[in-house]
């Protein structure tokens, strides 16, 4: 694994901790949306950076 995948998926894992807090906190339904696309685009584009790949 390299630096730029290892800090997507990491930013990922913490975005998603995020919407966990947002849901319990019963935040906007919208907001919620907004950061589970920004956490699914950031661990997608970590696991597609990959070295596995090619």
């Amino acid at each position: 694994m390299n630096v730029p995948s290892t800090a997507l998926i990491l930013i990922g894992l913490f975005l998603v901790g995020g919407i966990i807090s947002f849901v319990r906190q019963k935040m906007p339904r919208g907001l919620i949306m907004l950061l589970s696309l920004g956490a699914g685009l950031c661990l997608v584009a970590g696991v597609m950076r990959l070295a596995v790949w090619s």
